[in-house]
């Protein structure tokens, strides 16, 4: 393959060797004076058609280039003696070079897999550097050599389905090559190394991987690695190689059917255990993977009844109880269970060794069981309002061999019903009322003497109605017109009944009318019609009609209700438009009256509670006035030389007698002391200023004692009080220090005045033992 290159080099340069010669020929033939005139006659050369005599030029991959190495020459179809070549392009003047004979050189070596071509274009000058030949292009083709080795990718890996036919196509196992695939350099074959134990074969051109077998078995060998090479040079000898490795994973089909891991399984299981639970496991083998394994297990005979077999997610058969266990029936339960699959490739080896039939032995342990009942639930019926003794019973017994005696009692704590303990029969409590409670519902509880055991149930009974509920009547509003004559209907009847069963209304008169009339139509309703008139608005009376209602039922049951009537004025039309209320009769509940008469009881217990509070406030003042404890009202003192008129009647010198503990209390003896408030208002001629202070703190003394008492009588109101004259040399107009021992007054002519001056006689006296005196 070397060779093509070199001979197209040869081919190129002998073309531009013949050429040379040509050319030279003509200018000799011409003379050296045609050869300068040829050059000077530029305007003749650009008359003349011109072209290059080549397109492409080769140069060898890889070719050492310690010097520049001719590759061609550039030739035009103008024959000059005098030339001058440039070139432009890819590598122009750096990978190429020309000089002014054309030859082309190549400066260094080149790399076809960086870059297989090289585009460029020429241009020639005369002797002048005139262009006489335009630029025209050529390229430059590097020639492969065989310098690159094949690379396969990375991570080739497949899978195939175990059992699968010969020619199965699993994965294609390519390689690149960075030479010229348009030649020996690039073309690849493909083959395998090792692995596989025959069971693969690859297309050497493709590198197609496939099955050479049929026979591939997960369970065996579940995954191959296999080793493959890939040669350029179509395979020679010579060529370069690569190889690499292959993955290949076995996948998994239900070729394996499923087995019993023994041909007996025994289980040992108490009597109580629950239903749809699991017993045991029966355990199979199967060498497919889970998600392919699809068991079917099934129970042999009658049993099916009894027991279940369920597939869990290990495809494993769980034993499951359908009906409940009982030793003293039956001790040992022993059947047949057989697997069955459906294969997708059966092998004659795996069915020739698998178990697909067993026999399962379910041993019964004996329990101590609580009762059972004879019933799931039981219903019972019983009529109302009244009291039945036997309604119906109930029944449990003991299933294990020692029958123990069982008692019944009911759950509910207010239940209309009991039950006999010992046998079981219920009967009701008191009477029952349909249409309060239709159906009682209530759970029986049996237990076992000895060991406690117990067990519910539900029981139902249902209250039958008898005819215990009078007929109501339903009236519409039912009017009579001034002008309405004889046989008019003036609305129509209809009752209602709270029994269950069906009733037949009748309706009657229960007394006669002289105006109105019922007619009965006997499907439960009736009118209301005008028997005679007349009828207005000014007449005083009420019109009315008393209804009986019959039930029809056993016994019969019958209401008298009175239906009021309005008179109504009424258009043509029978519209009214003017009516007179019929009088109603008020009536007033039990519930009412009861409510009523609670409420007057509350009223009366609360007045006489504050008339006793009144009273005992009234007797606690009285004691307090005969006690002396008057409490005075301070009013403002504003005025010199008015006398004790001046406080409008009330006595303020009771404020002198006040105590530390704020009680006014009489004193045993007769001496007088000094008030307080004297001593505050009166001052001594030396102190030239009243010492107000002092009279504030008493009244504050006063106001804390009365708000800090809760048996004393209340102050009315408290004024300040304003004393007067400290500095006049007549010193101060005040009373209040009338009744201190220093005042000559005597107020013993107020015992003459009569009743009404007794308590002031009492205060200001100083006579008798009629006299008080307060200290503190």
């Amino acid at each position: 393959m070397m060779a093509r290159p070199e001979l197209w080099t040869l081919l190129a340069l002998w073309c531009t060797l013949a050429d040379f010669g040509a050319a030279l020929g003509e200018a000799e033939e011409q003379g050296p004076d045609e050869a300068v005139v040829g050059k000077e006659s530029y305007p003749i050369l650009l008359r003349q058609k011109r072209d290059w005599i080549w397109n492409s030029l080769y140069v060898e991959e890889e070719k050492p280039a310690p010097v520049p190495y001719k590759i061609g020459q550039l030739k035009s179809t103008l024959r000059m003696d005098v030339k001058k070549f440039s070139i432009d392009g890819e590598g122009a003047n750096t990978v190429f070079t020309v000089d002014n004979k054309g030859d082309l050189f190549v400066t260094r070596s080149l790399d076809r897999e960086e870059k297989h071509v090289y585009h460029l274009s020429a241009k020639m000058y005369d002797g002048n550097n005139r262009l006489v030949e335009d630029s025209g292009g050529f390229e430059v083709i590097v020639n492969d050599i065989n310098d690159n080795m094949p690379v396969f990718p990375k991570g080739l890996n497949g899978s195939v389905t175990e059992r699968s036919p010969v020619g199965t196509e699993i994965v294609v196992v390519k390689a690149t090559d960075a030479d010229d695939p348009s030649t020996a350099n690039g073309e690849l074959r493909y083959s395998l190394v090792r692995g596989g134990d025959g069971k693969f074969q690859i297309n050497e051109v493709t590198g197609m991987l496939s099955c050479s077998q049929g026979d591939l078995d997960r369970e065996s060998v579940g995954q191959y690695v296999l080793v493959v090479r890939a040669q350029d040079m179509r395979g020679k000898p010579s060529g370069s190689t690569a190889t690499t490795s292959v993955t290949v994973e076995v996948k998994d089909i239900n070729d394996n059917i499923a087995s019993f891991i023994t041909n007996h399984f025994e289980e040992t299981v108490p009597e109580n255990h629950k239903m749809n639970e699991k017993i045991t496991i029966l355990k199979l083998e199967d060498r497919d993977e889970p998600r392919n394994k699809v068991p079917r297990i099934s129970i042999a005979g009658d049993y099916t009844r009894m027991f279940n077999v369920e597939i869990n997610s290990e495809k494993d058969g769980n034993l499951m109880l359908r009906q409940p266990l009982d030793y003293e029936t039956m001790p040992v339960h022993t059947f047949t269970v057989e697997v069955r699959e459906e294969l997708a490739v059966r092998t004659p080896e795996n069915s020739r060794i698998a178990i697909t039939t067993a026999t399962v032995t379910i041993k019964v342990s004996d329990v101590d069981e609580p009762p059972v009942f004879s019933q799931s639930s039981y219903t019972f019926t019983v009529l109302e309002e009244r009291i039945v003794q036997n309604i119906g019973s109930v029944m449990a017994t003991d299933p294990d061999k020692a029958k123990n005696i069982i008692r019944y009692s009911i759950l509910s704590q207010d239940c209309p019903f009991s039950i006999n303990p010992r046998t079981g029969v219920l009967s009701t409590v008191r009477p029952l009322d349909r249409e309060l409670e239709a159906t009682h519902m209530f759970q029986v509880k049996a237990q076992e003497d000895g060991s406690g055991l117990e067990t519910f149930v539900k029981v139902d009974i249902i209250v039958q109605d008898i005819n215990d509920n009078k007929p109501e009547l339903v009236a519409e509003d039912i009017f009579v017109c001034e002008n309405d004559r004889a046989n008019m209907v003036l609305g129509t009847l209809r009752a209602t009944d709270k029994d269950e069963q069906p009733a037949m209304f009748s309706f009657s008169l229960a007394s006669p009318s002289s105006n109105f009339t019922i007619r009965d139509h006997g499907n439960n309703s009736a009118d209301v019609l005008v028997k005679q008139g007349p009828f207005s608005l000014d007449d005083s009376r009420d019109y009315s009609v008393t209804v009986r209602v019959g039930d029809g039922g056993r016994p019969l049951l019958t209401s008298v209700t009175q239906v009021a009537i309005k008179a109504c004025r009424c258009d043509h039309r029978r519209v009214p438009t003017q009516c007179k209320a019929a009088a109603r009769r008020m009536g007033v509940s039990v519930h009412a009256l009861i409510a009523i008469l609670l409420c007057i009881l509350t009223i009366l217990v609360i007045v006489i509670l504050f008339v006793m509070r009144k009273r005992y406030q009234k007797e606690h003042l009285s004691s307090l006035k005969h006690s002396g404890e008057i409490h005075e009202q301070l009013v403002t003192y504003d005025e010199e030389g008015g006398g004790e008129m001046d406080t409008n009647g009330y006595d303020v010198s009771i404020l002198t007698s006040a105590c530390n503990d704020g009680s006014l209390l009489r004193h045993p003896e007769n001496h007088p002391h000094p008030s307080l408030y004297a001593m505050v208002q009166k001052q001594h001629h030396h102190q030239p200023n009243a010492c107000k202070g002092d009279m504030a703190a008493m009244i504050e003394d006063k106001k804390f004692e009365a708000d800090h008492d809760r048996d004393g009588f209340p102050y009315d109101t408290l004024h300040i009080y304003g004393y007067e004259g400290p500095e006049s040399l007549a010193e101060s107009l005040s009373s209040l220090d009338s009744s201190s021992s220093g005042s000559n007054l005597d107020y013993d002519f107020l015992n003459d005045w009569g009743p009404r001056f007794r308590t002031l006689a009492e205060l200001y006296g100083v006579n008798g033992a009629h006299e008080y005196y307060h200290q503190y």
